[in-house]
Parts: structure tokens; sequence; C-alpha cells
């Protein structure tokens, strides 16, 4: 007998989704992993590791392409609609909304450190959320190795991103390849 759950309803996908969109206003990838590897356990963490580095090499948001495979995962186009529905509805409104607001009070001192106490949390957030990801990793050189040298060209280099990914999978995809015929 399996401990994976049951696939969950097209309501489940929409409930936590909407979830996910409410909690994570701001940066909803620490939340998503939460939901889905943590609680849900839709996906273990390596899958989830995997899964988002295909949604990175992707054109458009990250969480919003892991949501749409996840939807589609369990339920195919409907799923994928109604996950994404679920994750964007609550944060379109409450950026509107937002921006009524700021309109009217942006001009205040007191917005302005408002806004810096935000971006350090959502720094440190997103930095426990990296170190996350990269767990599934520990143990592997290639994987270790592949994330160091893309994070140098990246941050410290300063190069593109799309050409670096395209190098990064194709020289992980040779290397791999060339250990497997050893």
């Amino acid at each position: 007998m399996s401990d994976a759950p049951a696939p969950p309803s097209l309501p489940a996908l929409f409930r936590d989704f909407f979830t996910i969109g409410m909690c994570g206003f701001g940066g909803v990838g620490p939340w998503a992993r939460r939901m889905i590897v943590e609680r849900r356990r839709w996906m273990t963490a390596a899958e989830f590791t995997d899964l988002l580095g295909v949604c990175q090499f992707l054109p458009g948001g990250n969480v919003m392409n892991v949501t749409i495979a996840v939807g589609a995962r369990f339920h195919g186009v409907a799923g994928a609609v109604i996950a994404f529905v679920g994750l964007m509805a609550a944060p379109v409104a409450i950026v509107i909304g937002l921006g009524v607001i700021y309109d009217q009070f942006a001009g205040l001192p007191l917005v302005h450190q408002a806004l810096a106490g935000l971006a350090a949390a959502a720094s440190a957030l997103v930095l426990a959320t990296a170190m996350k990801i990269a767990a599934p990793l520990l143990g592997q050189k290639l994987g270790m190795a592949i994330a160091v040298v893309t994070f140098v060209a990246i941050a410290v280099l300063r190069l593109p991103l799309p050409p670096v990914l395209v190098v990064m999978v194709l020289l992980s995809t040779l290397v791999l390849s060339w250990q497997r015929r050893r």
C-alpha cells in the first residue's frame, strides 16, 4: 500500500492554490512548496525541485508555471485552469486594492519605511526557500556543481539568464549521459 495521498479534487486544487495565493502574497514560492510537498504531499521534495527547475526555464512566472503543471498532473487542462485561477484570484484583487490605497498615501515617510521592512522580510523568505529547494541536491556532486556554476555565472559574472540556462541544461545533460556510459 502506498503512502501517497489520493489525487486532489478540482475544488481542493482551487482551495489550496487560493490559500497559497493568499498566504504567499509577495512570494508564493515558499507557500507553494510547503503546500505541495509538506502539507498535501502531492509531490516529493525532489519532484518539486525538478518541476521548479523546468518551470524556471519556461517563460512566465515560476510558481504560476508550477501551479499549471500540478493542476494538469491531476486533472489535465481543467486542473491547470482551476489551480491557476485559484492562485491568482486573491492576489489580483489585493493588488488592485493596494494600488488604489498606495496612490493616496505614497508620499508618506511611514509608507516608505513599511515597504523597506517588507523588502527585507521578503528577501529572507526567498533565501530560506532557496535552501529548502536545494536540499535534494545535497550529496549530488553534479547537481551542486551545476548550481554553483549557474549561481556564479548569473549573480557574480552577471551573464544573462536565458543563455546561461541553455548552456547549463546542455552541459549537465551531456555530463550525465557521459557518466551513465562509463
